[in-house]
C-alpha cells in the first residue's frame, strides 16, 4: 500500500493561522516513518487530518492514488490503523475484549468473532507481553498498560498501515523497546508504520524517514540522517544539540543530547549551532555481520544509494554459523559515514563496527 500527502492545510477556524502548511510526502511499504516536532507544531493533527479524522482545510490524502474521502469507512479502516495517546478509560472491557474488538473490522453485521479472531486477538497480546492482564478491565489499568492494550488492538485488525500517536508516552525502557521493536519487525515484513514522537533519538535510530514540524508551519521529510541533524534540531526546537554515536559490541546507534538553550542570556550570544560545511573526507572500513539473508537485499540497495562513497566492498558466507560477512570501505565526510553505518545498523539480524583511519 503506497499512502500520499498532497498539499495538505490545516486551521482549527477560518482565518486562523495555519498550523500545517502544504505538508507533502509519500509512505512505502516496509518503511518506518517518525514524525517529531516541538509542542504545538501539529503532530497529533497532522495524524487525525492524514487518517481522515480530521478535514484538511486543503488537498488531500490518497491510498494507492485514491482520495480517502471517496473510500467507504469500513473499507478505509481495514487497510488502516490509528492508535490514539492513552488517555485512560472507563470502559468495563477487559483487555482480551478490547483487543478483540480489532478485529471488528472484519466482521460482517450481527457476526460474532470466530475462533479465528479470537487466535489473532491473543497473538497480539502475546506479542506485546500483555498475558498477564488479560482478565484486568481497561478501568483499572495504568496509562502505559492502556496504552499498549490499545496497540495489541490495532495489531489485531492486521492493518497494511499502522498510525501511532506517541506509542512510546508513559512507557517505561523495557515497554519503549517492545514497542520499538514490534514496528521495526513489523515494518520489515511489509507494513507501513508511521508515529510520533517527542524522542528525536528514536527517530534516528529506528525510522527509514522522519517528517519534522516547525512551529511557524515549516516541514522537511526525508531520510532520518538527513532531515534529523545539529542544524534542523537547534532550528525546530530552540536548543544546541549533540549528535554521537555509541559503540556496543554489535552495533554503533546514534543518539541525540540537547545541551544547551538557544537564548539570550545577560547579553551573551548563545553558542552557534555547528554549520554542516565540512567536506574533508575520511577513510573508513564498515565490518558488517548479516545472521538475516532477508537483510542481504537491503544492504544492497543501501550500498547502491551510497555508491559514490564507496571505493571497494567484499564479502563471503561463513556456513559454520550461518552468517555473511561484509567488509566496506569508504571515502566520505564523517557526517555520510555515519549516515551510512546508522542505516546499517537499523536493519534486523545485522550487526556493524566502522573503524575510521587517522585524519
Amino acid at each position: 500500500m503506497k499512502f500520499e500527502v498532497r498539499n495538505g492545510c490545516f486551521a482549527y477556524r477560518e482565518g486562523a493561522r495555519q498550523i500545517l502548511n502544504g505538508v507533502s510526502f509519500a509512505l512505502e511499504p516496509g518503511e518506518l516513518t517518525a514524525v517529531l516536532g516541538p509542542n504545538g507544531a501539529g503532530k497529533t493533527t497532522l495524524l487525525r487530518c492524514m487518517t481522515g479524522l480530521l478535514p484538511w482545510r486543503s488537498g488531500a490524502s490518497l491510498i494507492d492514488g485514491e482520495d480517502i474521502r471517496a473510500m467507504r469507512r469500513a473499507a478505509l479502516w481495514r487497510r488502516l490503523a490509528y492508535v490514539p495517546q492513552a488517555r485512560g478509560t472507563a470502559s468495563a472491557l477487559r483487555v482480551k475484549e478490547m483487543v478483540l474488538l480489532g478485529r471488528s473490522g472484519r466482521l460482517s453485521a450481527l457476526s460474532q468473532p470466530s475462533r479465528e479472531d479470537a487466535r489473532k486477538a491473543g497473538e497480539a497480546i502475546e506479542r506485546l507481553g500483555l498475558e498477564g492482564l488479560r482478565g484486568r478491565l481497561c478501568s483499572q489499568l495504568s496509562g502505559g498498560e492502556l496504552q499498549m492494550v490499545l496497540i495489541a488492538r490495532a495489531l489485531a485488525a492486521e492493518p497494511e498501515m499502522l498510525v501511532l500517536d506517541e506509542p512510546e508516552s508513559n512507557l517505561d525502557f523495557k515497554n519503549q523497546l517492545i514497542i520499538l521493536e514490534t514496528l521495526s519487525d513489523l515494518a520489515a515484513k511489509g507494513m507501513t508504520c508511521v508515529f510520533n514522537t517527542h524522542y528525536p533519538s528514536h527517530a534516528l535510530q529506528r525510522a527509514h524517514r522522519s517528517l519534522l514540524l516547525g512551529r511557524d508551519g515549516s516541514w522537511r521529510f526525508g531520510a532520518s540522517d538527513s532531515v534529523i541533524t545539529e542544524k534542523s534540531i537547534a532550528s525546530a526546537f530552540g536548543v544546541r544539540a549533540v549528535i554521537g554515536e555509541i559503540e556496543t559490541p554489535h552495533n554503533i546507534y546514534r543518539d541525540i543530547l540537547p545541551v544547551s538553550l538557544l537564548t539570550m542570556e545577560l547579553d551573551t550570544p548563545a553558542e552557534p549551532v555547528r554549520e554542516e560545511t565540512d567536506m574533508e573526507t575520511r577513510i573508513a572500513i564498515i565490518g558488517i555481520i548479516v545472521e538475516d539473508r532477508e537483510a542481504a537485499e537491503r544492504i544492497n540497495e543501501l550500498l547502491h544509494e551510497f555508491g559514490e562513497y564507496v571505493v571497494g566492498r567484499m564479502g563471503m558466507p561463513y556456513p559454520p554459523k550461518n552468517v555473511s560477512i561484509i567488509s566496506v570501505i569508504v571515502d566520505a565526510p564523517e557526517d555520510v559515514i555515519s549516515a551510512l553505518s546508522g542505516r546499517l545498523g537499523m536493519l534486523r539480524g545485522v550487526s556493524i563496527k566502522t573503524t575510521y583511519s587517522k585524519r
